[in-house]
């Protein structure tokens, strides 16, 4: 079966995967076997707002601090096939009240899930992971469209402790509702880690609300440390969970950079400096300059800037940054600007690096 990766529609295919012999975008998530954490570098974050934390794995919450996410917390084995894992740790014992709400999701492009075509001929799916938690019961997690109209909260069973367990839940697809087919949000998955009765509903049917979980499913919130790991999650056509969609270290990596593309000092060959742009300075405390991404980005990126003063405009010596910023962006090539204090010959190149692991430029164009 034909797959074609672009810029602008992301992956397409014709026909559909559902056998142990597919190839290709069987899995319609991206980083669902945790590889790769562009943004914090395996560390620990604490969540005091809505935020990225592996790639393509985003936590939201209602109220701040409750939980940390780190790739592999707590250091221990992942399942068979796999090397990775998302772990979150509750911090606290916190009731929730109705409005509350915590979970971890993925956004998938509507272009990647055009084909489900949800809100019509939808099709049937199945959703396959592997969880570990310190907790046992019932879990609760949801498919849900972009504007929260239409969910389907599922549970899942932990039945022991701290041991991995493989659950499937196959769910029909939703034939109400809309669900983006272009660049846009198609669908979300959520697992969601203590939530309150403004977003819990009934298992196992959709429903036009916004439901992120199901109602009486396990806080781990409620219990200070706490802890629940997933890994190998994936979500595909068909009515039986099949194989994990393995995709090559390179291909999974583009994937993710589509949505997020990281600059961060330390990781260049050469002296482990990072290049981060090329251009000339126009006056003696000014620069601009251009920073060519890795691939196509899913639309106009903005960026987020760490640490600015670790970054540096370097023609025979370095000269610390004050500042950085976005000129002007496209999909493909970032126009930077920055300042600095004094020191720069006007019209004169000058690269744009950091070798300080401190200094962190994050690309952004998620969904």
């Amino acid at each position: 079966m034909p797959i074609t990766l672009d810029g602008t529609n992301g992956i397409t295919q014709a026909g559909e995967f559902n056998s142990d012999s597919s190839f290709g975008f069987k899995n319609r998530l991206i980083n669902g076997q945790m590889t790769f954490d562009q943004r914090n570098a395996g560390a620990s974050v604490t969540p005091t707002g809505d935020i990225y934390t592996l790639d393509r794995w985003q936590a939201v919450i209602s109220q701040t601090s409750k939980f940390s996410v780190q790739q592999n917390a707590g250091s221990i084995t992942p399942p068979a096939g796999f090397q990775n894992y998302l772990g979150v740790t509750s911090l606290s014992s916190y009731s929730v009240i109705s409005s509350d709400y915590f979970l971890v999701r993925q956004a998938i492009e509507g272009y990647n899930a055009a084909d489900l075509d949800f809100g019509a001929n939808a099709k049937t799916i199945t959703v396959s992971f592997w969880v570990r938690s310190s907790l046992t019961g019932t879990f609760g997690a949801s498919i849900q469209n972009s504007n929260f109209t239409r969910s389907y909260p599922f549970n899942y069973t932990v039945s022991t402790a701290n041991t991995w367990e493989q659950k499937t839940v196959t769910i029909a697809g939703d034939t109400s509702g809309t669900w983006l087919k272009t660049n846009g949000i198609g669908i979300y998955l959520s697992f969601g880690l203590g939530m309150g009765s403004t977003y819990s509903g009934t298992a196992n049917t959709w429903a036009g609300a916004n439901y992120v979980s199901t109602t009486g499913a396990t806080s781990v919130v409620g219990t200070n440390g706490a802890t629940f790991y997933i890994t190998g999650v994936q979500l595909e056509v068909g009515s039986t969970a099949t194989s994990f969609d393995y995709r090559s270290i390179g291909t999974e990596l583009q994937l993710c950079q589509r949505y997020t593309q990281v600059r961060r000092g330390g990781e260049g060959s050469n002296s482990a400096i990072t290049f981060c742009g090329v251009g000339n300075a126009r006056t003696s405390a000014t620069w601009y300059g251009s920073d060519k991404l890795s691939v196509t980005m899913r639309t106009f990126p903005s960026l987020t800037v760490t640490n600015p003063t670790s970054f540096q405009l370097y023609n025979t010596s370095g000269i610390a940054t004050t500042t950085i910023s976005i000129d002007i962006s496209d999909r493909d090539y970032m126009l930077a600007g920055a300042a600095v204090a004094s020191g720069l010959t006007t019209s004169q190149f000058y690269t744009f690096t950091t070798t300080n692991s401190n200094g962190l430029l994050v690309y952004s164009a998620e969904l």
